[in-house]
């Protein structure tokens, strides 16, 4: 019943495809040679046309013919306003809402930037401060000294002078280009106003030194050596005076705390010589009835800095540690109450006291624009005088902690500078507020004091400031802080007129 078959197979045809076969044909590929004729273009031919404004003269001439001007009318509302366009015109004449304002076209740079921030190693590792910073003639070299002006014995620890090239490319912050080992801490150091390589320096010690960094062996040209006729207390300021004999030749005056102005002239053998000297003594000192005698206890003023007028050669501010700021002047014959020891008899030159800080006086500024003087000191406070009064223009309390040093700008006669110990500098623009700083510059995150500050006078975007932390900043100053305004000279000589009146 069941048996194994094999069937053949089926086949069957394709309908579709031998359809599609059928309709196939040879044709010409779809992207053959296209055809193609040269022809005129369509712009070829061209002609003048007058464009849709062009008028004729004649047809402007009929326009304003036919312009008809109402000569009554225009009469009668002139002569009904008349009254009140003159009695608006009298109150704009009258207003002070615009003086002093200036219109000014360029783009203005708002911005205070940090340049540079240098540093020397060895001395922050020893916990070393900034005590001074200082520009050379050419503005281009930044020099600072190290030292300590917190608690410590200062005595016994050497410092160091170091200076910087901030035109040189290969710049290192963190390497100065000249180190000079100074056995005593430095307190304050300057600039040579013409030689740039001659830097001064003043001691704790009390001595005084020149440094010429063109030498890299023994930079070290001339010193007081501790003579009678040094200081016998840390010397807190030092400055050149120009000579009048030679572009070139100059005196150095030094400040200390032992109440006594010195004079220095250079010798031959690498000494220092006293020329000339003033001391700061309580008895001789002028005193108003407002003041405390209690306050004038004791011989001798510790003397913390100066500064000479820009108008009278002759004339310097003195701050103390009582307080005080002084006018002295070097023609004063006076002499002193009888001074031990010294080869010059020293001479007694205050003439006339301010009213007084709550604390010692730090730094005074006298202006490079105008008979006026800044001072500041330990109670936050600062000071604006005329040299002609006693009580201050105005007093500004900025700081909670001490105020260390105080500077006008040598470019902005309404712009100065301060530096807190809590670690700021502040720039006033008094064109804009006479209360509150225009701008404040954080100079280290661990609010440490600042102690120094100063302008380039050669570059005056510049200002270089100097900390407690060991570090200098080179701060680049906005365009508003250099470019004086064409009324800038009148607004400072009012704001001083109508605040003493």
């Amino acid at each position: 019943m069941f048996a194994d078959r094999t069937a053949p197979g089926a086949d069957v045809p394709s309908l579709w495809r031998s359809a599609r076969s059928a309709r196939c044909e040879a044709k010409a590929c779809q992207t053959g040679k296209i055809s193609t004729a040269e022809a005129a273009a369509q712009s070829h031919t061209a002609r003048d046309a007058v464009v849709q404004t062009e008028q004729s003269k004649d047809a402007v001439q009929d326009f304003q013919q036919e312009v008809q001007i109402d000569y009554t009318g225009l009469l009668s509302f002139l002569q009904r306003v008349e009254d009140a366009v003159i009695k608006e015109l009298n109150k704009n004449w009258k207003s002070h809402a615009f003086d002093g304002f200036e219109v000014n076209w360029t783009d203005q740079d708002e911005t205070v930037l940090c340049l540079h921030t240098l540093s020397y190693p060895e001395a922050q590792d020893q916990n070393l401060q900034v005590t001074s910073v200082s520009w050379n003639a050419t503005g281009s070299v930044i020099a600072c000294s190290y030292g300590r002006l917190d608690d410590g014995d200062w005595s016994t620890e050497k410092s160091y002078v170091c200076t910087w090239n901030l035109d040189r490319r290969g710049l290192n912050s963190q390497q100065p280009d000249l180190v000079v080992d100074v056995p005593s801490s430095v307190m304050c150091l300057a600039f040579h106003p013409s030689q740039p390589s001659l830097i001064a320096g003043g001691l704790f010690s009390g001595e005084l030194v020149v440094w010429d960094t063109s030498r890299t062996e023994d930079p070290v040209i001339w010193r007081t050596g501790m003579t009678d006729d040094t200081h016998t207390d840390p010397v807190y300021q030092v400055s050149w005076l120009p000579g009048t004999k030679h572009r070139n030749h100059a005196r150095l005056l030094s400040v200390a705390t032992d109440g006594k102005i010195l004079v220095w002239r250079e010798e031959r053998d690498g000494r220092l010589a006293l020329a000339e000297g003033f001391a700061i003594v309580a008895q001789q000192v002028p005193r108003s009835t407002r003041l405390k005698k209690v306050a004038w206890g004791g011989a001798a003023v510790g003397v913390t800095s100066l500064s000479f007028s820009h108008f009278d050669a002759d004339v310097f501010i003195v701050g103390v540690e009582g307080g005080y700021s002084l006018r002295c002047s070097a023609l004063a014959q006076t002499r002193a109450v009888p001074w031990p020891g010294g080869s010059v008899p020293l001479r007694a030159p205050a003439e006339f006291a301010f009213s007084p800080h709550a604390g010692p006086v730090y730094s005074v500024s006298c202006s490079p624009f105008h008979n006026l003087f800044l001072s500041c000191g330990t109670d936050g406070q600062i000071h604006l005088h005329s040299m002609l009064q006693t009580q201050p223009l105005f007093a500004l309390q900025l700081s909670k902690k001490y105020l260390f040093c105080v500077c006008w700008s040598p470019v902005r006669p309404l712009v100065f500078a301060a530096a807190s110990g809590e670690g700021e500098v502040h720039l006033f623009d008094l064109a804009r507020s006479m209360q509150k700083p225009t701008v404040s510059l954080k100079q280290s995150l661990k609010d440490c004091p600042v102690y120094c500050l100063e302008f380039n006078t050669k570059h005056p975007r510049l200002l270089a400031a100097g900390d407690a932390a060991g570090t200098v900043k080179v701060w680049q100053l906005s365009s508003n802080f250099i470019e004086q305004g064409p009324r800038e000279m009148s607004h400072l000589e009012q704001l001083a007129s109508e605040i003493m009146d």
